[in-house]
This record gives C-alpha cells, sequence and structure tokens, in this order.
C-alpha cells in the first residue's frame, strides 16, 4: 500500500507545535463541554481573553492565555478552571469570578480558596485534580487528553504526540503487525458486546473486496450516557488517528463517523479536525507522503436508538430506514453499501493510538484477565460526584460508587446501580465487590453496555426503574421483529398495572415469560437484552415488585397511584395552608378544626406534604 518511505517529519511538527503551546505563555484550561458550556463557560472563556490583554508580567510568564478544553469529567462541579502552571484547579466557576481569580492569584499569588474544591471528608481545600479522590481513582486512557488540550488546535494535539502512532505504523508499513499488536492487546469493543476488537480487524482484513469501509459508531443513545460525545468533543485527533489506523490494518482508504444530530459542538469540533488534518497531511489524499489515502466523512444521524446496532446504523448511512438486518452476512464481510466493512465505537477507536505508542503488553498490563485496558462510565444518580470517569476494567462496584463517586447523597442509604442503560441490569448491594469486567457483570445479570452508570438508593422505586427503561426500549423499538415489537409492549403495560396496583400475581409471572421470550427471539441485540432491566430486578427485587402487587404499596413511595395521603387530625391545627395550596381543592375544613382530604380528588401531587408547617400530613 505504501509507495515510498518519504515520511512527514512528525518530530518537526512536534517541535513547532510545542513552541506554539509555551508561546502562549500561562495557559488557564476552561472546560468547554456541552454541560459547562450550558453552565456558562464560553461567556468565562472571553471575559479571561479580554482580560489577558491587561495581565501584568509575573515571573517568567508574560502573556495569559485562555484555552477552551473539552470535558474535564467532573460535571457536578462545573465549570472547571485549571491552571497547571499554578497547580490550582477552581470550581463552580461563575463569570464574576474571573476577575477575582486575575487579580488575586494570577496577580497576586493567592489562590481563591471558595472556589477550591472541598474534601467532604477532611473538609480541607484541595488544590489539585491528582489530589481530588474523584480524579485520584482514575486511569485515563482514552480520555488523557480531555480537559487537558483545546481540541480545536492542531498544534496542542501534536505537541502531546497526536499523529505519532499513525506515522509509526505508515513507516513501518506492516498491516499484519499492527492487527496483531491489537489482537495481542486483548482490546475488547467499548460500545456493549465486549467482542475482540483484532478478530474482527482481521475478519475484515480478509475479506474479499475491491473496496473497504471504517465506520465509527458514534450514535451514543443510552439515557444519560455521554463516554464517546466527550471524546469527540474534547480530543477529536485520537479518534481520526485510531481511524486511520484502523483503515490502514484492513485495507480501506474511506471511512464514516456516525453522530447523532444531538451532539451539534462535537459535530462541528470533528469537521475542525477534519479539515486541519487534511491541510497537515495528516488524512486525506497522501497522508504524510506514503502513499496511503484515507477519507473521513460525518454522517449526522437522527437520533433513533436502534442505530446504535450496527446493521441499522450501516442502513441509515447508505440512506435507508435505520432496521437491523438479519446476520450473517457479518458488516465485516458485506457491510456498508455490500463492501468489507470494520465498525468499532468511539472508545474503542480512541485506544488505538495509545496501543500502538506504548505497545499491546502495556495495555494488557491493566484491567482484567479477559477484560483488557480501562473503561468510562458516565457515573450518575445518587451520588456526590457525578461525572465522567474512567478506571481499570475489573474495579469494583465499591469503588466506583464511595470512592470516586464520593458515596450516596444526604447520607442515604446504598440501594442498587443500573449499569448499561436500557441493555443493562440492576446491581444490588451484595455486588458491591464484584469486578466491572464484561464476563462478570453478564453472571450478575447486567453487562458493561455503553457505560451509563446510575446510582440508586433507598428512596428509588425499582419497579418504576424497570418500568422507566421498558417505555424508553418500547419507543425506541424499529418494529421489524414481532418478539420486540409486541413483546416490549406487552411488558409495559404489565409494568404499569403493577405501577398502579391493578396486577396480579398471574401478571408477574407473564412478565417474566415474556422478558424471556422476548430476549430469545429479537432479530438484533438491541432486542435481545431490552429485557435485562426487568429480568435482573426480578431477580434481585422481587419482593418489591410483590408488595405493588399483593399489598398495593410502593415501598419507596414512589408510584402515584399507590401513594396514600392523610391528615393526622392530631397533629392538624386547622391552620388552611393546606386546602389554600391543594390544586384541585381536595383539602377542606373549618379553621382551628382539623380538615380531611377528599381521596378521590388528590391526585397525590404531594403539595400538601411540603407545605404543612406541622408535619400533620403524611404519606403512607
Amino acid at each position: 500500500m505504501i509507495e515510498n518511505n518519504v515520511l512527514l517529519d512528525i518530530e518537526y511538527l512536534k517541535k513547532k507545535a510545542v513552541e506554539t503551546v509555551e508561546a502562549e505563555g500561562l495557559r488557564v484550561l476552561i472546560c468547554a463541554g456541552t454541560g459547562c458550556v450550558a453552565n456558562g463557560s464560553l461567556e468565562i472563556i472571553e471575559k479571561f481573553k479580554e482580560r489577558g490583554i491587561n495581565v501584568e508580567p509575573l515571573g517568567k510568564e508574560d502573556k495569559m492565555t485562555a484555552v477552551p478544553t473539552g470535558c474535564h469529567g467532573f460535571c457536578e462541579q462545573g465549570v472547571l478552571v485549571v491552571i497547571p502552571k499554578l497547580d490550582v484547579t477552581y470550581v463552580k466557576v461563575k463569570l464574576d469570578d474571573v476577575d477575582e481569580i486575575i487579580e488575586s492569584h494570577i496577580k497576586g499569588g493567592k489562590p481563591v480558596e471558595r472556589l477550591l474544591y472541598i474534601d467532604p471528608a477532611t473538609k480541607n481545600h484541595v488544590f489539585k485534580n491528582e489530589d481530588i479522590k474523584f480524579y485520584a481513582g482514575q486511569t485515563r486512557v482514552s480520555l488523557a487528553n480531555c480537559g487537558e488540550i483545546n481540541p480545536e488546535a492542531i498544534e496542542d494535539t501534536l505537541a502531546v504526540d497526536g499523529y505519532r502512532a499513525l506515522y509509526n505504523v505508515l513507516k513501518e508499513n506492516d498491516p499484519d503487525k499492527v492487527v496483531d499488536t491489537i489482537t495481542k492487546s486483548g482490546l475488547r469493543g467499548r460500545g456493549g458486546g465486549g467482542f475482540p476488537t483484532g478478530r474482527k480487524w482481521m475478519f475484515t482484513k480478509m475479506a474479499q473486496g475491491d473496496k473497504k469501509y471504517v465506520v465509527c459508531n458514534g450514535d451514543e443513545g443510552d439515557p444519560g450516557a455521554f463516554m464517546d460525545r466527550s471524546v469527540m468533543e474534547g480530543d477529536p485527533h485520537k479518534l481520526l488517528e485510531g481511524m486511520a489506523i484502523a483503515g490502514f490494518a484492513v485495507g480501506a482508504d474511506e471511512a464514516y463517523i456516525y453522530v447523532r444530530a444531538e451532539y451539534p459542538l462535537a459535530i462541528k469540533r470533528l469537521r475542525t479536525a477534519i479539515k486541519d488534518a487534511e491541510n497537515a497531511s495528516l488524512l486525506g489524499k497522501n497522508i504524510m507522503g506514503s502513499g496511503f489515502n484515507f477519507d473521513i466523512h460525518i454522517k449526522e444521524g437522527a437520533g433513533a436508538f436502534v442505530c446504535g446496532e450496527e446493521t441499522a446504523l450501516i442502513a441509515s448511512i447508505e440512506g435507508e430506514r435505520g432496521m437491523p438486518r438479519p446476520k450473517p452476512p457479518f458488516p465485516a464481510n458485506k457491510g456498508l453499501f455490500g463492501k468489507p466493512t470494520l465498525i468499532n465505537n468511539v472508545e474503542t477507536l480512541a485506544n488505538v493510538p495509545v496501543i500502538i505508542l506504548k505497545g499491546a503488553d502495556w495495555f494488557s498490563s491493566l484491567g482484567a484477565d479477559t477484560s483488557k485496558g480501562t473503561k468510562t462510565f458516565a457515573l450518575t444518580g445518587e451520588v456526590n460526584n457525578t461525572g465522567l470517569i474512567e478506571v481499570p476494567m475489573g474495579t469494583t462496584l465499591r469503588q466506583i460508587v464511595f470512592e470516586l463517586g464520593g458515596g450516596i447523597r444526604n447520607g442515604k442509604k446504598f440501594k442498587a446501580v443500573q449499569i448499561g442503560g436500557p441493555s443493562g441490569g440492576c446491581l444490588t448491594e451484595e455486588h458491591l465487590d464484584l469486578t466491572l469486567d464484561y464476563d462478570s457483570l453478564i453472571k450478575a445479570g447486567a453487562m458493561v453496555g455503553s457505560g451509563g452508570l446510575v446510582v440508586m438508593n433507598e428512596d428509588t422505586c425499582i419497579v418504576e426503574v424497570a418500568r422507566f427503561f421498558m417505555n424508553f426500549t418500547q419507543n425506541e423499538s424499529c418494529g421489524k421483529c414481532v418478539p420486540c415489537r409486541e413483546g416490549t409492549k406487552n411488558m409495559l403495560k404489565i409494568l404499569e398495572k403493577i405501577t398502579r396496583g391493578e396486577a396480579t400475581l398471574e401478571d408477574l409471572d407473564l412478565l417474566e415469560e415474556l422478558a424471556v421470550s422476548v430476549k430469545d427471539g429479537s432479530l438484533c441485540g438491541l432486542g435481545k437484552t431490552a429485557p435485562n432491566p426487568v429480568l435482573s430486578t426480578l431477580k434481585y427485587f422481587r419482593d418489591e415488585y410483590i408488595a405493588h402487587i399483593v399489598d398495593k404499596k410502593c415501598p419507596a413511595g414512589v408510584c402515584t397511584a399507590l401513594k396514600v395521603i392523610e391528615i393526622d387530625k392530631e397533629k392538624c391545627k386547622g391552620c388552611s395552608k393546606c386546602s389554600r395550596i391543594c390544586p384541585v381543592g381536595a383539602i377542606s375544613g373549618e379553621i382551628k378544626q382539623p380538615f380531611s382530604i377528599d381521596k378521590e380528588k388528590c391526585i397525590k401531587c404531594g403539595a400538601c406534604l411540603k407545605g404543612c408547617p406541622f408535619n400533620a400530613i403524611v404519606q403512607k
């Protein structure tokens, strides 16, 4: 494939890039990921830029540069501002804080303590990321540069060895070696299924065809998941480099990134990165003077969850309705436009350049026996520290929830974790020491999935959680196969009956039977995994289902139809406040006499519970 060995001087590119970065002086790294942008980070960046013109010289620094970065991960504390040369991280920064940071710290050398992170255990101020437990417990590989570089400045990427892995691959000119390295690393697909990446590459490489494609699956449809989005926003060049290496390895010269249109910032930064890389001869025609051609296109998806399935994704790129296709043939043999196609997700491909640079042995030294490397998770729910984390495979649930996550909010009791999104399952307190890897999770009735991890406390209704995910998957079912189309619909109906207190134990048996049928009979992986939240919660929380059915009671007090709101006549002072705030006029009585609730009118909104000054209204 390589026509000559006269390659572009990558060392020279890096040297010039480092000079450009160093010329920026004091770099102030400001999170410009989607979450922080929503919290006003772009305005903060502009203010730093405006003030930067007038900053007085400080020692060796005669210039300050505001650097927009990708997601720092610690979303609970955004907007985050990091000044590496001053060894400081500021959290929850507002526009009005910029002047104080500049005057007090950058000019005066005195940190702004009120903007420092406070360790919840010690109550001490923490200055640096590496001393914050949320960061200290992580091992960042795919996310290594997110929050550290400007994703829209190719110089930032080149300064941290961007495209060096591609350079090494093109210089050695040995596709077999590349495939062998990825195979030996033990990298498995990070999109959910966990299929060995090296094997998939080998199948595509061996497939016969005059044209081959690489497709990056950036269709991140799980509720609450934002791992792939963060990579595309924060380090787009790493993804592009991984795709180019994959293309060289399997013999492809063209690629597509399938990104949902709901990720406009990711799309913008990817387009900028592709253009800049092409201008630098790092993508496109005759890359680095090697003779290797690799063109990357962006396809915006319309937000259908089913397009996360690889054959439905292919159909969508081809301009057809996104619906799964029977397998075989597999995409490796007959994929996009009928040609052999390699499909990997964003996180998988972002690991590739690092593996090439550091070696297969280094990568396989991380993680568990059968699950090598690291995995990103979107940590959300009832934990103190929410955000994006990356930990070695094999890390326990306890470490994630109680160390990185900082434990359960408001001193509440841990109840469960929903891991893997709509395709995943619930894990309980007994699983806190379970190692999070592909095989262990499958045995427990869950799965890694895309990496969504929702923590629940004692106030969470497990039946409602199952209903929520089933409602999502039923709405997102493409309708092609009967088991998924009709099975999920009827499972949802039963779950809704249970939450209303109208179901019977026979309904519970039917729910479980339907779940198994959908799992066994659905056409694609999404349909086969749709029942997982129901099956796992039935396994570990059956008593909670029975309470809804037999006792007509929601133990967590969440299901509206099963709430019983009453006025304690001994405590009621007859102040009439509850009557005045009730939106449907369900409460009546005489002043200074106990009031009563008309249960037929009551919509159980809880307004009276919150409004009673004497705590005379109770929910049973």
